[in-house]
């Protein structure tokens, strides 16, 4: 599997005039790589990845082309696309209750989209995986959590919830948008070790979009740094992260610490 984007564009009209959101970004990531997408908010690094799901947003002109694999996703009608999201490409959001349905239990919800994306031949195939699924993803009594709502969860639980729902359908790409945003130093850095893990023992591809320079740092590979919609420096993390900095020269964000 191979992700690649061509020269997208994405621009969107505003009451001033037309907002150009993306320009002309191109990038290629590897199954079993993982790629950083590293920019201040407002760089266009968020709609670069909502527009690889298909999900730009209400009144999005785009251009160009994104490609998963044998598969030109730009072609696709949103039927097509819905059949995608989840079986071959898995999303984390910064919040895990964009994931998350608050007034369902963990497990049913990984249930359904077992059986929605045709994974589990029945239900009672697809309830016996979810705890493996959770603990995949780091849940260390999968059992519980499967009986809890989200509210009954802490902040980590519930992104380790969503981060198993999202790979639950063996994934070729997983997007994760700010993931850690909302979560303490140790809990991001066990998240972001998970994250490292699934690419590196499943080969799922990773594309992180992050303003994060310690979790660009930590998660390592390729990193490409976006400023107004294009990508300005790509290359690999030990030399794109040691002279990253912003245009007033501060850096994105103070670094997590090396990983235990």
């Amino acid at each position: 599997m191979t992700l690649s984007v061509e020269n997208l564009s994405v621009r969107y009209d505003g009451p001033d005039g037309p907002v150009q959101a993306v320009d002309d970004v191109s990038l290629t990531l590897e199954a079993g790589a993982a790629l950083v997408l590293l920019g201040q908010s407002g760089s266009g690094k968020t709609t670069v990845a909502r527009t690889v799901l298909g999900l730009p947003g209400r009144g999005a002109q785009v251009t160009g082309r994104i490609r998963l694999g044998g598969t030109d996703l730009r072609t696709l009608g949103e039927t097509a696309l819905s059949r995608i999201r989840g079986r071959r490409i898995g999303h984390v959001p910064q919040d895990p209750a964009g994931a998350l349905d608050p007034l369902r239990r963990i497990g049913p919800q990984i249930t359904e989209v077992l059986l929605r994306h045709r994974v589990a031949g029945s239900r009672r195939t697809a309830r016996s995986a979810v705890p493996g699924l959770l603990a995949t993803a780091g849940v260390t009594d999968p059992e519980r959590v499967a009986r809890a709502y989200p509210h009954e969860l802490s902040g980590g639980l519930k992104q380790r919830a969503a981060i198993a729902l999202a790979v639950s359908c063996g994934p070729e790409l997983l997007i994760a948008d700010e993931p850690t945003t909302a979560l303490d130093a140790l809990v991001r850095g066990r998240i972001l070790d998970l994250f490292d893990d699934l690419r590196t023992q499943q080969g799922i591809a990773l594309l992180l979009v992050t303003h994060d320079l310690g979790a660009a740092r930590r998660i390592g590979d390729r990193v490409a740094v976006m400023r107004e919609g294009r990508i300005v420096e790509t290359g690999p993390a030990d030399k794109v992260l040691t002279r990253t900095v912003l245009p007033a020269g501060e850096p994105l964000a103070a670094p997590l610490g090396d990983r235990p």
